[in-house]
């Protein structure tokens, strides 16, 4: 069964930095665009960050400069670093998988900012 495990949620003054994992299971990794979402304010999530197979990451404006997106195919794990944290940052983060159209989700980790 195809899963996504994020972990590393918390509570994070602004200013400061965090890391996200989110760990896959029952998918052939390697072959799946990874990305970062949080939910926002709209009906729909907003991307975060995303990283292709080849590896290429691609930000948002939101979070570029200050965001760093990172896979390791032999561990079936992708990674979110952000810094320069602000309250704004503040959401549930998602991470995603896809590959041929398909998507799968992770069940999301809350991220809290406070001054």
């Amino acid at each position: 069964q195809a899963q996504l495990v994020e972990s590393g949620g918390g509570l994070v003054q602004a200013g400061g930095s965090l890391r996200l994992s989110c760990k896959a299971s029952g998918i052939v990794f390697a072959f799946n665009t990874m990305s970062w979402y949080r939910q926002g304010s709209g009906p729909q999530r907003e991307l975060v960050a995303t990283i292709s197979t080849d590896g290429i990451a691609d930000y948002a404006d939101s979070v570029k400069g200050r965001a760093t997106i990172s896979r390791d195919n032999a561990r079936s794990t992708v990674e979110l670093r952000m810094n320069s944290l602000k309250p704004e940052d503040t959401d549930v983060y998602y991470c995603s998988a896809l590959r041929s159209g398909h998507s799968i989700w992770g069940q999301g980790t809350q991220i809290t900012v406070v001054p």
